[in-house]
């Protein structure tokens, strides 16, 4: 069943040797609300399939059509290559020219487009689209995927959820699956970091990580700079204490830069019920080998403020927008002033804005049933988006549908040593190709079976080991997947 929209229409047509690329607007039912902007490549070696892409932070922007999927090799054809007709939107909205686009949040404040981008309208309204003009075209699609990583991952497992038979296979990566109540942590870890002397510098978070690398890394059997068992890492941030807590410079860490990075790594709980049933955050795996290279998507260079540095963290720009446009739709409202402990007048609204965020409820049995399948992959170093929120999407879907039948459609694979989206240069930055895998796995019911993945920064590959386990080193070339083996965690 189609959603509303106010009509569409074709805005270009570009043709080359190679393909027709088609752009079109979806009109929206309120006048006020902007357009979804959307894009549609048909290649001249049509395969006979199709491929939505997601998009990413606050979206605002067509994604490439000529890119991979997330976590997609580097010596395989893209998508498009391939012969997919490949399309994708701007989820409803279009980011202004200031900044980093997808830290655009000024569209929330109208429900429509604030729908089509939190809800996941605008993905079903451009597939719907896109298929429209495919038939136009002559181009039934046999198979119709979706590929998406955090926005886009979270908007993978909404169309699973939403719309079952919208498509026959999904790739969600690192997928901000539960959004408001990520945003409800990110605004409590702001106010902590933002406290006096609390944020710990560039310097004081490179010791941390060293720390934990120098703790943690031979616990898989080798010391590769990859922390391979996460969950086995007991490193107290106390052993790196300035003398009375005081800070003395960057060898050591104060009391209140401790507590900092303690409530990074802790779950965050609200007390207090919101309208999605959920109850907290998990927090973010600093203290599990996350690589501080890329401090932007973590903790940022500098404190949070008002107004918010474009040098803070990524998740605590993201709070700002969040509180400025959906929370209180006041650009001038002070992101610190908002408590997700204790929120007082805006403890309703947080509530509303939960049963459109937070929609995905792990209830994946219709999309079982209808033969869909799903990879699922997370980064055990994702400093954005903790890949203890994605295991605890995996096992509600475990308890709702049980082993076998989960099973059936589903593998979630952690890697170990890769951080959101491959930013920067992490420990491991993971390639593999899990089209193929899905291709596969569709058209005749194999599923991946001793998948490997690829560092795209260095010559080494490692068993993906679909969740709880984890590749530990047995002997061999350390740089080969051959020498390391999945292993299950102790009981």
């Amino acid at each position: 069943m189609s959603l509303p929209t106010g009509g569409g229409h074709v805005t270009a047509v570009t043709r080359t040797p190679t393909l027709c690329q088609v752009d079109a607007d979806l009109l929206p039912v309120d006048p006020a609300a902007p357009p979804i902007k959307m894009r549609l490549a048909l290649p001249q070696a049509w395969n006979g399939k199709a491929m939505m892409f997601g998009g990413g932070g606050y979206d605002g922007t067509i994604p490439d059509l000529t890119a991979q999927v997330p976590f997609g090799p580097a010596d395989r054809p893209t998508p498009l290559a391939r012969g997919y007709a490949v399309f994708a939107s701007d989820s409803g909205h279009q980011a202004g020219p200031v900044g980093v686009p997808s830290l655009d949040g000024s569209f929330g404040v109208n429900d429509e487009a604030l729908r089509n981008f939190a809800a996941g309208d605008a993905t079903k309204k451009t597939r719907d689209a896109s298929l429209f003009l495919l038939r136009r075209a002559g181009a039934e699609p046999g198979e119709i995927y979706f590929a998406g990583g955090s926005t886009g991952g979270r908007e993978a497992l909404n169309v699973a959820q939403r719309w079952p038979t919208a498509f026959d296979g999904v790739i969600a990566a690192y997928p901000a699956w539960n959004n408001l109540s990520e945003i409800l942590d990110l605004g409590h870890l702001t106010r902590i970091l933002a406290r006096p002397n609390a944020f710990p510098g560039p310097e004081k978070q490179a010791l941390l990580h060293e720390s934990v690398m120098n703790a943690c890394d031979g616990l898989d059997g080798i010391t590769d700079r990859v922390i391979s068992n996460p969950d086995g890492c007991r490193f107290d941030p106390h052993a790196l204490r300035c003398p009375r807590g005081a800070d003395t410079g960057p060898h050591c860490l104060s009391d209140p830069q401790i507590a900092s990075v303690m409530a990074m790594s802790a779950p965050f709980r609200w007390p207090y019920p919101i309208a999605s049933g959920e109850t907290g955050y998990p927090g973010f795996p600093f203290l599990s080998g996350a690589d501080m290279r890329t401090p932007l998507l973590g903790f940022g260079t500098t404190p949070p403020a008002n107004p918010m540095p474009d040098t803070s963290g990524y998740g605590m720009r993201f709070w700002d927008q969040w509180v400025k446009h959906f929370l209180t739709r006041d650009p001038g409202h002070d992101p610190l002033a908002v408590d997700p402990s204790a929120p007082g007048e805006w403890r309703q609204r947080i509530s509303e804005l939960s049963a459109i965020q937070d929609r995905n409820d792990a209830d994946l049995g219709p999309f079982q049933r209808a033969g869909g399948k799903l990879i699922l992959l997370h980064g055990a170093a994702d400093e954005l988006v903790s890949h203890w929120s994605t295991t605890d999407y995996q096992q509600r879907v475990r308890d709702i549908l049980g082993d076998r039948a989960t099973g059936e459609f589903l593998r979630y694979y952690v890697v170990p040593g890769a951080n959101h989206a491959n930013a920067g240069t992490p420990a491991f930055a993971a390639g593999w190709d899990s089209l193929t895998a899905l291709e596969t796995w569709t058209d005749t019911g194999r599923p991946p079976r001793n998948p490997v993945v690829t560092d795209l920064n260095h010559p080494r590959t490692r068993p993906l080991c679909e969740h709880p386990a984890w590749p530990r080193y047995v002997g061999g070339n350390p740089d080969d997947a051959a020498s390391f083996r999945c292993q299950q965690p102790a009981a």
